[in-house]
């Protein structure tokens, strides 16, 4: 848990988002002809009616790429003279070069600094963390975080506790200095349970970088019972920390965004901490868990069913492998 007030000249504000989902739909049907399960059976426990999945020569970079398309093309928004990349994603084209070096070539971005970020479904909310401090102290006045993901390429498609969750898509927002409007708010909440880190992971491919006991061959591996249990204990203390934090109660925020992992247990967090349901946003129904694309798929649906409004406020709460979770509070502008 940690307090950062806003000491730079600037506050740093939310001033796009772009995203992407592959063509390719695998339904609850599918499913059924490749492991022994149905669709009544995924729905009822997850939520999750269908997920996009990447080609076979379609990469995260790729995803990621098109969705700064997206954002360009709506917000009417240049990304040449960017400071920053920041790229959360479990899934990079490569182990380096980083895919957010992918996206500096892609656009032809002279002059930028370019890293990729692993905290798993966290992922997004810690790259917003990073932009929002980078901005505020003075440091950069421009930058592109992106969650992208092509979980398809590490699930394990005969095992039925895991296939039936995953998904691919990409997600990308533009956080910019602004010297006279408030931003974020000054104050993020942070969890990290390394000790967990069995109940959700991905092994190298080659066993011979670590003497472990985990396996998985380089495909990713869920305990979701635990990591269940996990979310629905610390998230809605998680939430309430981050009230405190800034002096807001729930009647101060419209908008719940938690990672999109599975709406059983959203429905669960928001019971337990109080928060209204109708005021969560997700993204799970129709793309499955897509790790650290989640949260911005949430965010880009609420803007295309017109539920989300500029000046409205977000508690975004990122969760998953780590064990790690993220919170932070944003205005949409």
């Amino acid at each position: 848990m940690n307090h950062y007030p806003l000491t730079g000249n600037s506050s740093a504000k939310l001033t796009g988002i772009g995203t992407y989902v592959p063509e390719r739909i695998l339904t609850n049907c599918e499913l059924e002809q490749m492991v022994d399960t149905n669709d009544e059976w995924i729905v009822q426990r997850t939520g999750i009616s269908e997920r996009r999945i990447a080609g076979p020569h379609e990469y995260s970079s790729d995803l990621a790429v098109q969705a700064v398309i997206d954002l360009q093309r709506r917000f009417n928004k240049e990304v040449d003279d960017v400071d920053f990349i920041i790229v959360a994603t479990s899934t990079a084209d490569y182990s380096f070069p980083s895919t957010a070096t992918r996206i500096q070539d892609y656009f032809e971005i002279k002059r930028t600094g370019a890293m990729d970020l692993g905290a798993a479904c966290a992922g997004f909310v810690y790259g917003l963390h990073l932009a929002n401090a980078m901005i505020s102290s003075g440091l950069q006045r421009k930058i592109l975080v992106v969650g992208t993901e092509t979980l398809s390429k590490i699930t394990d498609y005969t095992d039925r506790s895991t296939c039936i969750l995953f998904g691919d898509g990409a997600g990308a927002v533009l956080v910019e200095a602004d010297t006279e409007n408030p931003g974020f708010y000054g104050s993020s909440w942070f969890l990290t349970e390394g000790g967990e880190g069995r109940q959700l992971y991905r092994t190298a491919l080659s066993e011979e970088w670590k003497d472990t006991q985990l396996s998985g061959n380089g495909k990713l591996v869920q305990n979701g019972r635990e990591v269940y249990k996990w979310a629905v204990r610390n998230i809605p203390e998680g939430m309430q920390e981050l009230l405190r934090q800034n002096q807001l109660g729930f009647d101060d925020i419209d908008w719940f965004v938690p990672h999109s992992a599975n709406l059983r247990m959203i429905e669960s967090i928001c019971e337990k901490s109080g928060f209204p349901i109708e005021r969560t946003l997700y993204s799970m129904v129709h793309y499955g868990n897509t790790s650290a694309a989640s949260i911005p798929l949430a965010i880009d649906l609420g803007i295309k069913q017109n539920k989300l409004q500029s000046g409205d406020s977000l508690m975004l709460i990122g969760f998953g492998g780590g064990l790690v979770a993220a919170g932070l509070i944003v205005r949409w502008n």
